[in-house]
């Protein structure tokens, strides 16, 4: 048969798709969801699922306007928790520290209601029914608590006050200590501070439990974890994980763009290039891209210009003394990335972006890789007296 229009779908089936896809087609699955909230009847969850999508994008302008042309919608479909979660997320445009305040308002009370849910729990006896409907009620706090703790965090760690967002998720340790998203951010947040070994206690845990499906994990949480592991002096148990995601990106299936590898020895080049090491730190960086064609995306390019920028200008200043066959190296890298650069765009835009202006991005020679690549080898041949 062929494929139906959105008009001719259910309700149901239409909104289920919009979520299963938003991650692959996020452009598609919004237009699905906001063609929804047109239809009479429409699924309860779509108003609250939109308006959350719309914040997970960071489109809280969007999300504003929904709340307000649909008022009748908001008594209607949203708890009085998930209005307030909603409105301090979209608060955070206009006031970042209003924003701080309500979830801080948020949290105090969710802690007042897990406290009393504890105590229920304590003074019922156990397989009654009581005591069930205590563990669900903690359950379901705990479900709206952890959000709200994060999103508090969120604000103070984009102002890079990480001593500040450690103490935002201690806060949490009484309820929620383990819980795999607060561990990853504690983790996250440590790391941050450079302090190593304590990240390595939060992370080894984290990896050890996916090391059949390593692929499955988060790059950048592995990556972390081998830094830790150099931090602290255990370089072998760094090559033991990188030599585990390798096998793994050996067996995986070719059809499918694996970067764990890539993102590892990135995050690690960048690591050397910070302390000065600009020689291992390059090499790093360009074995991390081979085979470039496969490796080369708007992402990885963005990490490898940071710090080929950082060695330019520390070469200009006189700060380094690099080898002269590092610098050709990099020179013939980035000859490499003009070749095979054309079509990666340096701009990433968000998953609303008109198609127009999409386009129009795309065919702007100075939004692509080959551009940029020339540049910065432009400027080191200059700095070389070339």
């Amino acid at each position: 048969m062929p494929p139906r229009s959105e008009d001719e779908l259910d309700p149901v089936t239409l909104h289920n798709q919009a979520l299963v896809h938003i991650d692959s087609n996020p452009n598609e699955s919004f237009s699905k969801l906001q063609f929804l909230l047109t239809q009479n009847p429409f699924p309860p969850e779509t108003f609250c699922n939109l308006l959350l999508l719309y914040c997970k994008y960071d489109y809280y302008e969007l999300a504003a306007d929904v709340l307000a042309e649909n008022a009748h919608l908001t008594y209607k479909h949203l708890s009085q928790s998930m209005f307030d979660y909603l409105d301090a997320l979209i608060t955070q445009l206009t006031s970042p520290n209003d924003a701080y305040n309500k979830f801080d308002l948020i949290s105090s009370e969710q802690i007042v209601q897990l406290r009393k849910a504890q105590k229920r729990i304590e003074n019922t006896a156990e397989n009654t029914v009581e005591r069930h409907k205590a563990v669900d009620t903690y359950e379901s706090v705990i479900e709206e608590y952890v959000p709200a703790l994060m999103a508090q965090a969120k604000i103070v760690w984009d102002q890079g006050d990480y001593p500040k967002v450690e103490r935002i998720l201690q806060r949490g340790l009484e309820f929620i200590e383990h819980n795999p998203t607060w561990k990853l951010n504690v983790a996250h947040t440590i790391f941050m501070q450079e302090k190593f070994k304590e990240a390595n206690a939060f992370y080894a845990p984290l990896v050890s439990g996916h090391l059949d499906d390593l692929l499955g994990l988060s790059a950048i949480v592995i990556a972390n974890l081998c830094v830790a592991y150099i931090m602290a002096s255990e370089n072998e148990d760094a090559e033991d994980l990188m030599r585990r995601v390798e096998v793994e990106e050996e067996n995986a299936d070719p059809s499918k763009k694996t970067l764990h590898i890539c993102i590892i020895n990135l995050v690690i080049g960048t690591l050397y290039c910070s302390k000065g090491n600009f020689e291992f730190g390059i090499t790093r960086i360009i074995k991390a891209m081979d085979p470039l064609d496969r490796k080369l995306s708007p992402d990885t390019w963005f990490y490898c210009k940071r710090c080929l920028m950082a060695m330019i200008e520390n070469l200009a200043k006189h700060m380094s003394v690099i080898r002269d066959n590092v610098l050709m190296e990099c020179i013939s890298f980035l000859e490499q990335c003009e070749a095979y650069g054309k079509e990666v765009n340096t701009r990433m835009d968000g998953p609303l972006q008109d198609a127009s202006a999409a386009g129009a991005t795309s065919t702007n020679a100075k939004n692509t890789v080959t551009y940029e690549a020339r540049l910065i080898r432009a400027l080191l041949l200059q700095i070389l007296g070339y």
